[in-house]
């Protein structure tokens, strides 16, 4: 079969079933063509749990598909390709955040949305990269565990220097890979290209930045001549939108094997029935998950 023939029979089989299928930003070109809605991790599971559809298709990593679930209990989510995974979501276990909240008494924690559900059963409220300054600048608690980037973490911090910041020493492996030289080329290499970077990018790049922000608002913001400092589909997605704009990679290395794990197969065999995992929660976790993810919605994000 061609990519073509592929496409129209994902299209076909989504429509039968009543499956809406959501792509993160970071999946390939093909996939966001067969998709109802593309966009960053939380925007998806809103925009989920606001369809009529009874299924779901994940094309992600696990904790987005986990967010999607609890947000639609209703609905059958499936994470399209089981092994998709998130570094940074897996990093920390719940033993090890227990033992963290014990070394900080009396701070608030906060959760970036790159977490596992059962992750977020112990936390205080969620956030995400474009949320996460409005969520803590409104927390009555002035003392904030950040996890489990310190990057993100950082640049919350510095923009609320009345609130007390501890960090857990994790971070994107993808986005925390690229230093000020990749910079310092890239812009040699395209002087009158305005950098843009998301803020799981270490300190030392992030500011050299013109414009820092979550994956929606780099593209929202890029109209003319950039450097992307964020995940590389993000590059190939532009230049499909704005064909007479020039985008360039920040680095060759910003790029998410268990993003590009996804492929348009997958989606299909899951439609089949005969791919992907069906994603089943405990009850705790999701009371535990919704109660942290729906304390930010409270808080505005």
């Amino acid at each position: 079969m061609t990519v073509q023939e592929i496409q129209q029979e994902i299209l076909r089989m989504k429509k039968e079933q009543d499956v809406c299928i959501l792509a993160h930003a970071y999946q390939g070109q093909e996939i966001l063509e067969v998709a109802d809605y593309m966009g960053d991790s939380y925007g998806l599971s809103v925009q989920a749990s606001k369809s009529n559809c009874k299924g779901v298709i994940m094309c992600g990593v696990r904790f987005m598909a986990e967010t999607c679930k609890v947000l639609s209990p209703e609905k059958k989510v499936w994470l399209a390709n089981p092994t998709a995974g998130c570094p940074m979501a897996e990093q920390l276990d719940l033993e090890s955040l227990r033992k963290l909240k014990a070394e900080h008494p009396g701070y608030a924690v906060v959760a970036y949305i790159n977490t596992t559900s059962e992750l977020k059963t112990e936390c205080d409220v969620c956030v995400t990269s474009s949320s996460a300054v409005q969520i803590c600048s409104k927390l009555d608690n002035d003392k904030i565990l950040f996890i489990p980037d310190p990057n993100l973490g950082r640049f919350v911090a510095e923009k609320l220097p009345e609130k007390e910041f501890a960090f857990y020493k994790g971070g994107c492996p993808r986005h925390i890979i690229v230093s000020a030289q990749d910079v310092e080329k890239a812009k040699k290499a395209h002087p009158d290209a305005l950098l843009l970077v998301h803020p799981e990018c270490r300190q030392e790049v992030v500011e050299l930045a013109d414009y820092v922000g979550s994956t929606t608002g780099i593209m929202e913001y890029a109209n003319k001549e950039f450097i992307i400092g964020t995940e590389n589909s993000i590059v190939e997605h532009l230049q499909f939108a704005c064909p007479d704009k020039q985008f360039y990679p920040l680095s060759v290395m910003l790029t998410c094997m268990n993003m590009k794990i996804t492929t348009l197969m997958d989606i299909y065999n899951c439609l089949k029935g005969t791919g992907g995992e069906v994603i089943e929660l405990q009850e705790n976790v999701m009371e535990g998950a919704g109660r942290c993810i729906h304390r930010m919605v409270e808080l505005g994000g």
